[in-house]
């Protein structure tokens, strides 16, 4: 790859990064802050797992992208490690989609005992289960099913080996046929089928109960359905951004390294944590409640840094006034002189 076209992809690997922090902030502090009671309500503590794992992606997935391509030399063990965690924040996500489609048919197929089903304990553990599921599949490659199998049990029985570092890159270390079977076909490919077959079931009972149903309940239908569009273009855009570069690993694996170029490759990089990136703007555009309290924390925001720019301006004030304060009781204090005329004197 020329120089100059990595310099293109870190910059916009940067800009990305930077995109998903302020971006997933802004949506956690917006259900957390912004929307009363919340985190009560199933979906939106999803969202905000899917948001803290967005979050993640700019904070580690692409900086150990950009450093993982061969500049830094590691242990392997190491350097499987970090290259882990990419798939463990990827789970994340898929995991997190997954328990947004699973809420919704179960809020619109069993109204009676979805009360009783999605408490906020079940939800939080709900919550942890996805984060655990996606911590033992992004792992398994520590267990062996990696790139360098024997020279990561040498490194990890010989103690002369704690010396051995090698160029750190992700397909170094992580198996192709890993990534291809287990990853891509199991992992993500088996709970996007499932959601699919989720919300088709979802819109085709929405659509039949708008039918039927009185004006009164049709406005509640139509939220419902207008929600469950936003969740399904989240998920579509997770397929379309992660699809392309899950298809290279297959042709990686199936025709070899020049199947595939590396400007290819790092574009299919790109797409994948943009994705991170993008789901914020989806949020704000489609779903009203977190359009809401998006501005009630701009709002608040506005108000604090106003607060802060009026007392800087009041302390800026503060020694010019005592300067004044301190001339007028010198004026006050110096004796007056009355003017010296002609005496009268009275007989």
């Amino acid at each position: 790859m020329a120089e100059w076209s990595w310099i293109v992809y870190t910059v916009l690997e940067a800009l990305i990064a930077v995109a998903c922090c302020l971006g997933n902030v802004l949506v956690v502090s917006a259900v957390c802050v912004g929307i009363r009671d919340s985190l009560q309500e199933p979906t939106f503590c999803f969202l905000v797992s899917l948001a803290v794992a967005d979050f993640l992606v700019g904070v580690a997935a692409v900086p150990l992208a950009v450093l993982l391509d061969g500049w830094v030399s590691l242990p392997p063990v190491l350097c499987l490690l970090l290259s882990c965690v990419v798939l463990v924040l990827t789970q994340a996500s898929v995991l997190s989609l997954l328990a947004i489609a699973v809420d919704r048919y179960l809020r619109l197929h069993t109204p009676l005992r979805y009360k009783a089903l999605a408490t906020q304990k079940h939800t939080w553990l709900a919550v942890s289960l996805c984060w655990l599921v996606s911590c033992l599949l992004g792992f398994t490659p520590l267990f062996g099913w990696n790139n360098n199998s024997c020279l990561l049990s040498d490194f990890t029985n010989t103690s002369s080996s704690s010396t051995i570092t090698l160029p750190c890159t992700f397909l170094s270390v992580i198996s192709l046929p890993f990534m291809v079977y287990f990853n891509f076909l199991g992992s993500i490919m088996a709970p996007l089928l499932v959601m699919l077959l989720l919300y088709a079931r979802i819109f085709w009972s929405l659509q039949g109960r708008l039918k039927k149903s009185c004006p009164q309940a049709q406005a509640s239908l139509l939220r419902e359905k207008r929600l469950a569009c936003s969740l399904a273009l989240v998920l579509i855009l997770f397929t379309i951004c992660w699809i392309p570069l899950h298809l290279m690993n297959c042709l990686l694996l199936f025709y070899g390294p020049q199947a595939v170029t590396q400007g290819t490759l790092y574009t299919g990089i790109l797409l994948s944590h943009a994705n991170s990136a993008v789901n914020p703007v989806v949020y704000a555009y489609r779903i009203p409640k977190i359009q809401q309290a998006y501005s009630q924390v701009w709002s608040r925001f506005s108000m604090r840094l106003n607060c802060c720019h009026r007392e800087k301006q009041i302390n800026n004030r503060q020694p010019s006034q005592s300067h004044r304060d301190v001339q007028i009781r010198r004026e006050d204090h110096t004796p007056s002189k009355e003017p010296q005329g002609h005496q009268v004197q009275y007989v």
